[in-house]
C-alpha cells in the first residue's frame, strides 16, 4: 500500500472563528471599506532613509547625494537644499482588550464583547503590514491574558479567536460571592511594561472600571493612561450600548450589575426616572471623554447599534487630516 504524507495543518479559515461565518462577514466589511486609509503609514521615530518627507536643509557637498535636492526650495531660496525623510521603521501596535463581565452586555445585533472583537479585527487589518506586529493583553474575569507580538495573518486570526472563544464570567463563587472586578489602571500598567518600544498602543474597553460618583474627580486608571500616552501613540476605543444611555418603557425589571452582582428592581413606566436615567449616562460618557482628553489619548466611540465600520472610516478620515495639517504648514514654512 502506497503511503500518503501528511500535510501540515491549514492555517485557521474565519468560517472555523466565529458561528454563522460572522467573522468572515466581518473581514470582507473591514478590507473592503477601510483598505488603504491606515496601512503601513506610520513614521519612523529616526532620521535616515525612507519615504516621509520631514524638511529641507542646505545641501552639503561631498556629503548629500544629488538625488536628494529639493529643486521647489532652492530655487525659492537661491541657495541649494536637500530633501530631510524619516526612517522607514516598522509599526509594534498592543492591545489591550476589556473583556470584563461589563462587556458582556448587549441588545443589540452585537454585544459589547463581539463589537470589542470587531473593534481588535479593524486594527489587526488596518495596521498590518511587512515587518509590522501585533501584541495584544486580555483583561477578563480570571486576569491578564498575554499574546506576544508577532505579525502574520495567522497570528491575528488565531488572536480573534481566543477572543471569541474567551469565557465569560462565571457568576459567583463557592461562597457566593462575586469574583473581584478587573482592574483596567493595572492591564494599563502591564501594558506599559511591556510595550518597550514606542508604537501604537490601542485600549478597547468600556471604561466603567472604577468611575468616581462625583464628575470632576479623576478616574482610577488614568495615571496609568497618561503615562502610556507620553511614550506610545493610544486609541481609546469605547464600547457602549443603547441601553446603558437611555431605558425604555417595558414596564417592571430587574437590573444587574456585572462587576458586583448586585440587583434592584426598576419601574421604567416612570418619565422622571428615565430621563434621570438618560442625564446621569451622560454626565458619565462625558466624564470618560474628558479622562481620555486629559490623557492625550485620541477617541472612537463605537456602539453596538451603529454602523461600527462607518465610524472607524470617519475617525481614520479624521486623524489622517490632523497629521497631515502639520506637514503643511512645515512645507509653506520651506
Amino acid at each position: 500500500m502506497r503511503r500518503v504524507a501528511a500535510r501540515p495543518p491549514a492555517d485557521p479559515g474565519l468560517a472555523d472563528l466565529a458561528p454563522g461565518q460572522r467573522l468572515r462577514r466581518l473581514e470582507l466589511t473591514v478590507t473592503r471599506r477601510l483598505d488603504g486609509l491606515l496601512q503601513g503609514q506610520h513614521r519612523g521615530l529616526l532620521p535616515g532613509p525612507g519615504s516621509e518627507i520631514a524638511g529641507s536643509r542646505e545641501y552639503r557637498p561631498g556629503e548629500d547625494e544629488v538625488r536628494r535636492m529639493d529643486w521647489a526650495v532652492t530655487a525659492r531660496t537661491g541657495v541649494p537644499h536637500v530633501r530631510e525623510v524619516d526612517a522607514d521603521r516598522e509599526l509594534t501596535t498592543w492591545l489591550l482588550v476589556d473583556a470584563s463581565p461589563s462587556m458582556e452586555f448587549g441588545t443589540a445585533e452585537l454585544d459589547k464583547r463581539e463589537l470589542s472583537v470587531a473593534a481588535v479585527a479593524a486594527v489587526g487589518f488596518l495596521t498590518a503590514g511587512a515587518g509590522n506586529r501585533l501584541g495584544a493583553q486580555v483583561l477578563g474575569p480570571s486576569g491578564l491574558r498575554r499574546f506576544p507580538a508577532r505579525g502574520g495573518r495567522t497570528h491575528l486570526l488565531s488572536l480573534l479567536r481566543a477572543l471569541l472563544a474567551a469565557p465569560r464570567s462565571g457568576g459567583h463563587d463557592a461562597a457566593g460571592h462575586p469574583p473581584e472586578p478587573p482592574d483596567l489602571g493595572a492591564a494599563l500598567a502591564a501594558t506599559q511594561r511591556v510595550a518597550t518600544r514606542r508604537g501604537l498602543v490601542v485600549v478597547v474597553s468600556d471604561f466603567l472600571d472604577g468611575l468616581p460618583e462625583h464628575p470632576d474627580d479623576p478616574a482610577p486608571w488614568e495615571p496609568a493612561l497618561r503615562r502610556l500616552a507620553a511614550r506610545h501613540q493610544v486609541l481609546a476605543v469605547e464600547i457602549t450600548d443603547p441601553r446603558e444611555l437611555e431605558l425604555p418603557d417595558v414596564g417592571l425589571i430587574t437590573l444587574v450589575d456585572p462587576e458586583t452582582g448586585r440587583r434592584r428592581e426598576v419601574w421604567t413606566g416612570d418619565a422622571v426616572l428615565r430621563r434621570r436615567y438618560a442625564d446621569a449616562a451622560a454626565v458619565q460618557r462625558d466624564q470618560v471623554r474628558r479622562a481620555l482628553r486629559r490623557c492625550a489619548a485620541a477617541h472612537l466611540p463605537l456602539r453596538t447599534d451603529r454602523d461600527w465600520t462607518a465610524d472607524i472610516v470617519r475617525h481614520v478620515h479624521a486623524q489622517r487630516r490632523l497629521a497631515a495639517a502639520p506637514a503643511a504648514a512645515r512645507g509653506g514654512v520651506a
